[in-house]
């Protein structure tokens, strides 16, 4: 049996902003937007052939309160890699919020980053990708 973690959600406040942050400045794609009736869409978005894809969800009501802290303060999604260089100057280019500057860890080239929302999350390269 083959099972992989095909979606994660994640809540959003607007779709349209959510859109524009990840496929305008992360660079993923637009995998899916459709209307799906009463003010809903089911959004999907994609870092690569080879990640997990994201749903965006708009949060109603009591949800609005975890926008941006999905993660409870911490990082929790890793964006990984084979081009870190590259990768972080355009983003940086297109406005997205870094921590920190890039560091070497004994796993890869790493540095924090926020998206819209503020959660956090590692643009990592991987030591084996380098």
């Amino acid at each position: 049996m083959a099972r992989r973690v095909a979606l994660v959600s994640l809540l959003v406040a607007d779709y349209d902003d959510a859109i524009a942050f990840y496929v305008g400045k992360l660079g993923f794609t637009l995998v899916e937007d459709t209307d799906m009736g009463g003010d809903k869409r089911w959004v999907v978005v994609s870092p690569g052939t080879e990640g997990t894809d994201f749903l965006l969800a708009r949060a109603i009501d009591d949800q609005a309160r975890a926008i941006g802290q999905q993660g409870g303060g911490r990082v929790w999604l890793f964006l990984h890699t084979d081009d870190f260089a590259g990768d972080h100057a355009r983003m940086t280019a297109a406005g997205v919020r870094f921590l920190e500057e890039p560091r070497f860890e004994p796993y890869g080239t790493v540095a924090v980053f926020e998206d819209l929302s503020g959660n956090r999350w590692d643009l990592l390269e991987p030591k084996a990708a380098r």
